[in-house]
């Protein structure tokens, strides 16, 4: 596990994709309604952000989708499902506020990292926009410089 860049918290995993596929804008902080089993699973690293996505419902609610928790080794009969949808834990003003800008802008909700934040599981969610296939090849370019700027010092 890296230290993450918010004090006291651990990262336990990342989306790296989000950062390749999306332009990340406004970030929220989000609490996960999790089961037993996959709080000890998370403990042991077994969580992962790839190709998970959020959706807001008719009533208000926020759900992430698509994030492979493993199932944990002890849990017998009581494990939970490895892709199961999962509450996220947002004030309604959060809420009403993302849901506006995904409607009049145009935004996707992408889950970002999840990390420990005391004993709590936190997921940093980000409002985007796709990146074109020319952005994308903008950034490997990016990346490839500073890449060999790192090997030539």
């Amino acid at each position: 596990m890296k230290n993450n860049n918010k004090q006291g918290s651990k990262l336990i995993s990342s989306n790296k994709k989000a950062h390749f596929d999306y332009h990340l804008f406004d970030k929220f902080e989000a609490g996960i309604s999790l089961l037993g089993t996959e709080i000890k699973s998370i403990r042991q690293n077994g969580a992962n952000l790839k190709d998970s996505y959020i959706k807001i419902t008719d009533d208000l609610e926020a759900y992430l989708y698509n994030c492979h928790i493993s199932p944990y080794k002890f849990g017998n009969i009581y494990n939970h499902e490895p892709l199961r949808e999962r509450k996220l834990l947002l004030n309604k003003k959060e809420i009403l506020k993302i849901l506006n800008k995904v409607k009049q802008e145009k935004y996707t909700i992408v889950p970002v990292q999840m990390y420990f934040s005391s004993r709590w599981v936190k997921l940093e969610i980000a409002l985007a926009k796709g990146k074109k296939l020319f952005d994308k090849r903008e950034t490997l370019k990016k990346k490839d410089i500073q890449r060999d700027i790192q090997r030539n010092k």
